[in-house]
């Protein structure tokens, strides 16, 4: 099964939608010091992106998704990965094609906010800002 999931990432690497490569001129810069992983599997899954560090996964949400029983596909996999502590971005493939910079800026922002807590630290308490 492992080995499966892996040759089927490495496939998707090579055979990458448009939008999911013009993310990747982005995150393959690494911005910020943010390192990102491409096709990246999670269990049975495989996320388009992936930051490790950071427990974020972001998933490019194109009109396939909206087809059949994709959707309920979606929800069992979004639910596996966010129960193994993973926060999930979904970004739609309209929005990439449309600003692929400015998607990738307001990504890198939601890494990087005032939001976010390391995944290893304590949350911040009342009154701190992080």
């Amino acid at each position: 099964m492992l080995r499966q999931v892996v040759y089927r990432a490495r496939q998707l690497r090579r055979d990458m939608s448009v939008p999911e490569r013009l993310l990747w001129q982005r995150f393959r810069q690494r911005p910020n010091g943010i390192k990102f992983r491409r096709q990246h599997p999670i269990g049975p899954y495989i996320v388009d992106f992936c930051c490790l560090s950071h427990r974020l996964v972001v998933e490019i949400e194109g009109v396939v998704h909206d087809m059949g029983q994709q959707h309920a596909y979606d929800q069992r996999r979004f639910e596996f990965i966010k129960s193994n502590g993973f926060r999930v971005i979904r970004v739609s493939a309209r929005r990439v094609l449309a600003d692929a910079v400015g998607t990738a800026n307001a990504i890198l922002a939601r890494v990087e906010g005032p939001l976010h807590r390391p995944v290893d630290g304590p949350p911040p308490r009342a009154g701190e800002a992080n």
